[in-house]
Formats: C-alpha cells, sequence, structure tokens
C-alpha cells in the first residue's frame, strides 16, 4: 500500500505510515484473525442464562462476599459522598463547588449540615444494626437512638476539629520552604485530605461506629497514598510531607508538632496469638511518638511498646523495635558506594576519594 511499510520480524510486526505507529506482537495478531470461532450469535439467548446460574451458585458457595436478605450495610457511595460534604464545611470555598460568601454561609452551612445530619444517621443506623445482628446486643430502635446521638455530638465536634486542621495547616505551611501560600497548602497537599479525613472519622470511631471510619479513611487513602488507620491519636500540628507510602497503625499515639515524610511506617511489631492460633486483637500493637519529633523519609518503627522520646529525630531508612530517648538523633551510616569508570576496569570505593 502506498506511503505504508510493513515489516516483519520474529516476535513483532510494525506498522509505519505517516502519522501512526503500531506496534503489535504475532500471537495478538494471530488471536485477533482467530476471533471468529470464539463467537456465538446466540450467547445471550443460550449462554447468558446459563452464566447467571453458575453467579448465583456462588453466591452460596462463597457467602462471605456478598450480602442478601435485607443484611442492609452502609453505603460506600453515600458514606463517601458524606465526607467530601463534611469536607466542604470545615474548607469552605476550598473543598466542594459552592461559591460562600458572607451573605449566604449561614444558608450553606445549615442546609447542608441539615443534609448531612440525616443521610449520616441512615449509614450510622445501617452500621449499628451489623454488629447488633452480629451480637444480639441492641434492638433495632436503640440502633436508632443511638445513631442520632452519635451523629449529633459528631458534627458539633466540628467546630474543634476546625481547629486542629487549622494547626495541621499551618504546620504543612511553616515545615515546607516550597509552600507558598496556605491556599496553596489547603487545595493540593495530600496530607490535608488524608489528615481532615481521619480526624472525621476518628470521632465516629470513638464512639462505636463500625465500618464506616474505615470507608472514610480507605477512600482517602487510595486518593493520597496515605493510610492512617481512624484508631490512631494522633495530637495537634501534624504534618505529613509529601505523604506517599504512609502507614499509621490502628493504635498509634502522635504527640504534638511531629513531622513525618514519605515512606513512614507506625506499623505493628508481631502480632500475639491465642491457644487456637488467632490473632489477640485489641492490644497496642503500634508505637507511640512523642511532641516535637521529625521521622524522615523510610523510616520503619514498629512495636507497641516503642515509644520515641520528645525532640527525637529519626533518619531515613531507620528500622526501629525498641524505644529511642528523648532528643535523641538517629542516623543510619551511609553505605559504601562504588564508581565503576568509563573503561569498566576499575571499582573505586566513594569513601576513599
Amino acid at each position: 500500500m502506498e506511503g505504508v511499510e510493513v515489516r516483519r520480524g520474529r516476535d513483532f510486526l510494525e506498522k509505519v505510515d505517516k502519522t501512526t505507529r503500531i506496534w503489535v506482537s504475532r500471537q495478538m495478531l494471530e488471536m485477533l484473525m482467530e476471533g471468529e470461532k470464539y463467537c456465538e450469535d446466540n450467547w445471550l439467548e443460550e449462554g447468558l442464562p446459563k452464566l447467571v446460574d453458575r453467579i448465583v451458585e456462588s453466591y452460596e458457595e462463597y457467602g462471605g462476599i456478598n450480602r442478601s436478605e435485607g443484611e442492609d450495610l452502609p453505603s460506600k457511595q453515600a458514606v463517601i459522598e458524606i465526607l467530601e460534604d463534611l469536607l466542604s464545611i470545615i474548607f469552605p470555598g476550598y473543598f466542594g463547588n459552592m461559591k460562600v460568601n458572607r451573605s449566604n454561609v449561614r444558608y450553606f452551612v445549615g442546609s447542608l449540615l441539615s443534609s448531612i445530619y440525616s443521610r449520616l444517621v441512615c449509614e450510622v443506623e445501617k452500621s449499628l444494626k451489623y454488629i447488633s445482628r452480629n451480637f444480639g446486643v441492641a434492638s433495632e430502635e436503640a440502633c436508632r437512638r443511638r445513631a442520632r446521638m452519635i451523629v449529633k455530638e459528631v458534627l458539633e465536634k466540628i467546630p474543634d476539629i476546625r481547629a486542629m486542621l487549622s494547626g495541621d495547616v499551618q504546620a504543612a505551611y511553616d515545615g515546607d520552604p516550597a509552600a507558598k501560600s496556605t491556599d496553596e497548602v489547603i487545595l493540593s497537599y495530600p496530607c490535608v485530605l488524608a489528615i481532615a479525613t481521619y480526624r472525621i472519622a476518628h470521632e465516629l470511631y470513638i464512639r462505636g461506629v463500625p465500618l464506616i471510619p474505615r470507608i472514610m479513611t480507605e477512600y482517602a487513602h487510595s486518593k493520597t497514598g496515605i493510610d492512617i488507620h481512624p484508631g490512631a491519636k494522633i495530637g495537634r500540628n501534624f504534618f505529613i510531607d509529601h505523604g506517599t507510602g504512609v502507614v499509621v497503625g490502628e493504635t498509634t499515639e502522635i504527640g504534638d508538632n511531629v513531622k513525618i515524610y514519605q515512606g513512614v511506617t507506625l506499623g505493628a511489631l508481631s502480632f500475639p496469638r491465642d491457644e487456637r492460633g488467632k490473632i489477640v486483637k485489641g492490644l497496642k500493637r503500634h508505637p507511640t511518638v512523642g511532641d516535637n519529633v521529625v521521622i524522615y523519609s523510610g523510616a520503619t518503627i514498629l512495636g507497641g511498646e516503642t515509644v520515641i522520646g520528645n525532640d527525637a529525630v529519626i533518619g531515613g531508612n531507620a528500622w526501629i523495635t525498641s524505644s529511642i530517648p528523648a532528643g535523641t538523633k538517629v542516623i543510619v551510616a551511609p553505605p559504601k558506594l562504588y564508581y565503576k569508570n568509563s573503561a569498566g576496569n576499575e571499582n573505586i570505593d566513594s569513601n576513599q576519594q
């Protein structure tokens, strides 16, 4: 064909014209050309019903991954929408689509809070009924009353959550020389979404709400790469710089004015088991970090008995499984680096240069 050159090789076919270059494996081409023999014109009439039967049968065989028979669970999508509306109230003008000013702020907050209240009560009630079904501890009416009380208490904590987040945002601005304004921090820094979501979810967690706090924080995890369990206890002026790969476990305790960098893990050292070999839950498994601590990228701190003292500095890539005294600097010794010259026949120890 004029203007087109076709070249065949052992593994690939390259088709080149004036505007397009396509690389295709020979196996893909063969599957494309032979695809007709896999086609069934009557699949919708005959094959689809058989597939439906197989899928429904799998609901019985693998029942742990499907819910039915009216066992209503909180809606993941509804919880995420509620979270986003809460963020719009906490950061008006930054999150959400509505333009907020002095003339409409009361209407904005009032109408949105009313909507959040009714929707969140519904989702919390479902979560409490989930516990009730599994343990038989409360009636549906008791779950309903408890849900209303929890949501009221959480919404009334919004001013306190805003005060905490104001300090977190300021810590990010003060702690990052690249930050040009607090506006930039709120609008673009992943730690703001992660920490704000944590602070909302934590209020639900400490009131015994199952499922919903984890839905919220795992949503933020998926958006930011920062994994903060809602059960962690985190003090004021908390800053996560860059953020990707940070893990903060459920029983972690973090003091005030703490700064951590990307890739930091505050995790569990081991999991004690009972006489049946099952992991014992509810114990403190994650470290305690004091005030004014800095933890650099890639550091791993493990264990429920591990305490990082106030004003300590943990260097990058450190592996810590025991307590560190206050004011201590932990530095990993630099590895030896070797350079091979351009001739390829000589190694040079960088520490000897």
